[in-house]
């Protein structure tokens, strides 16, 4: 198995249970990170550093309740995979639902996580805020 594969799936492991500060050991100390959509979202833009990723997926039960979140392949080329998958959230401060296919481009240099890109329906994330 790749090292990118290893580093990835064992980055799933921990995000679903909730191991954020082991998660951050994953992450190289500076990274390129960058989730597109509206500014209305409080996480969208870009990142730069671990401690900037760690404090990205601490913040993120503040704004939304799981509902669900399934990683259903995990495709890995060298250094770089791509996660695909669905999820859906509630938004806590609207109560609305954000469902979306998604697609976690991730670079591992190292054994560290250098990369992170998200694709995901973000004009139906803004519109669960109320920004659309």
């Amino acid at each position: 198995m790749s090292e990118t594969r290893t580093v990835v799936e064992e980055f799933y492991r921990r995000l679903g249970s909730g191991d954020i500060e082991r998660l951050g050991e994953l992450f190289a100390e500076e990274i390129d990170w960058d989730i597109y959509g509206a500014e209305e979202v409080p996480w969208t833009g870009r990142r730069s550093t671990r401690a900037e990723a760690v404090a990205f997926f601490a913040a993120l039960p503040d704004h939304l309740r799981l509902e669900t979140f399934t990683v259903e392949r995990i495709l890995a080329d060298g250094a770089d995979a791509v996660a695909l998958g669905r999820m859906s959230h509630v938004v806590k401060a609207t109560g609305r639902t954000f469902a979306s296919p998604f697609a976690f481009h991730l670079t591992v240099e190292d054994g560290k996580i250098t990369r992170y890109v998200t694709f995901e329906d973000s004009l139906a994330l803004a519109r669960a805020f109320g920004a659309v």
